[in-house]
């Protein structure tokens, strides 16, 4: 539905970057108050209640959002800009991970590594076929191997969301690897 999509838009928008632009206060651990989201919603003029909210979150094809326990407050999962502690524990991550980008964006990667630019995390991928569909919105997509065990073993830690998606500080160029796909 395309009020979804917006709805998601912004619910992205306001809880991982521009809290301030809805009105909102997120709290450290990055929870905001669904009264104020959906009052915040009313001044923008898009319609969007409990149910369709719900609706959102639970049709998210990438489990963006979450909603507490009790449905009443809600956040995004990963990708702040903005300073939250998502609780987080450290975990052993599989021996490769996946990082889908835009061809044009592979020489400065192979160079420099991946880094988090306005995020506080890299986001990378379990699985090749998440990566290309990352990469497909940037461009045309490359998928980038990284050799996470290894990293882990240099030191590197990482985390991994509820929805799946593992995170890191950075990804040196020593750990990446071009795939074929």
């Amino acid at each position: 539905m395309k009020t979804d999509t917006k709805i998601s838009k912004r619910l992205a928008l306001w809880l991982r970057h521009q809290p301030q632009d809805a009105g909102l206060t997120l709290t450290e651990d990055g929870w905001a108050n669904v009264a104020e989201v959906l009052s915040a919603f009313d001044r923008l003029g898009l319609a969007c209640d409990q149910t369709q909210l719900q609706r959102v979150v639970d049709t998210n094809d990438k489990k963006r959002f979450e909603l507490s326990e009790d449905g009443t407050k809600i956040r995004a999962r990963q990708g702040h800009s903005v300073k939250i502690d998502l609780g987080l524990a450290p975990l052993t991550p599989p021996e490769f991970l996946y990082h889908g980008t835009a061809t044009k964006t592979l020489p400065l990667i192979l160079s420099e590594g991946l880094k988090p630019m306005n995020r506080h995390h890299v986001h990378l991928s379990p699985d090749t076929a998440t990566a290309v569909k990352v990469g497909m919105r940037h461009g045309k997509p490359a998928v980038l191997k990284v050799a996470a065990r290894v990293m882990q073993d240099a030191g590197h830690v990482f985390f991994r969301t509820d929805n799946g998606v593992w995170l890191a500080e950075n990804v040196p160029p020593d750990f990446l690897e071009l795939t074929g796909m």
